[in-house]
């Protein structure tokens, strides 16, 4: 199935997915071969695919920052197409959440991707975006404190389970879910990625950076001259923060 996300959506807040393999070449024919996407760049570390705005980017451990860890991740794609997808992978494990199903699977270096039919008609064909990222954390309660200063909202929290799904950032046209997962494995076997490397746009992101993480003296806020910050979370997450179109409208306009 070929991937081709709709022109007209807008822009995704979640601009950077990045996950560790040990082998770019097979792991980049993995990701090609089984979900149609294919590569925008390659270097001799990174190979990057866009998925509906969002950089989906596999990445050989050479340096800092490094790609996640056996991450668990969700593509979205129009709901029509599903059954296309299951029928591709009938093994694969499937939970019915009611008002969509999504079906899980597991790449050679433990990464777990999810496809979801969530995503309305008239966003494109095959994968048309990045819907949620897990991450592992040390306590579900401090993680999502910090989330919620980024402008994250809960939307489902665990039941037996410490984990919490949060959807934002506030304001942005295209939401992404962030699950927050204290060591467990979840659905289908997943777990939460371990120092994931994921970028997203915000208002102001020197000044969300410093709402969330500015009490916290571990963490260091490297603000760059575009306007983004760049931040290790307390449980090792690589963050940056991307100023968004209107709010760089906005200080351009300032006299």
């Amino acid at each position: 199935m070929t991937t081709r996300p709709a022109a007209t959506q807008p822009r995704p807040a979640l601009a950077s997915l990045a996950l560790e393999v040990s082998d770019l070449g097979r792991a980049a024919t993995w990701y090609a071969d089984t979900f149609g996407l294919v590569p925008t760049r390659r270097t001799a570390t990174e190979c990057a695919f866009d998925v509906g705005g969002t950089e989906f980017v596999l990445r050989r451990p050479d340096s800092v920052p490094r790609g996640g860890l056996h991450t668990h991740f969700a593509f979205e794609t129009p709901a029509r197409e599903y059954p296309a997808w299951r029928a591709r992978f009938p093994d694969a494990p499937e939970i019915d959440f009611g008002t969509f199903r999504s079906l899980y699977l597991e790449d050679d270096d433990g990464h777990a991707p999810e496809i979801g039919g969530t995503a309305p008609d008239g966003t494109g064909t095959g994968l048309v975006g990045v819907f949620e990222v897990v991450l592992e954390v040390a306590n579900v309660d401090l993680a999502s404190d910090c989330w919620s200063a980024l402008g994250f909202s809960a939307v489902d929290r665990g039941d037996g389970r410490r984990r919490i799904r949060m959807r934002g950032p506030a304001g942005a046209d295209r939401q992404f879910d962030v699950e927050l997962w204290e060591p467990q494995l979840g659905l289908a076997g997943a777990r939460g990625g371990v120092h994931v490397d994921l970028a997203f746009r915000v208002r102001e992101p020197a000044a969300v950076a410093e709402h969330a993480y500015g009490d916290l003296p571990s963490v260091t806020v490297q603000e760059a001259p575009d306007g983004s910050v760049e931040l290790y979370d307390p449980d090792g997450h690589h963050l940056v923060l991307l100023p968004d179109d209107e709010s760089t409208d906005t200080a351009e306009e300032e006299p």
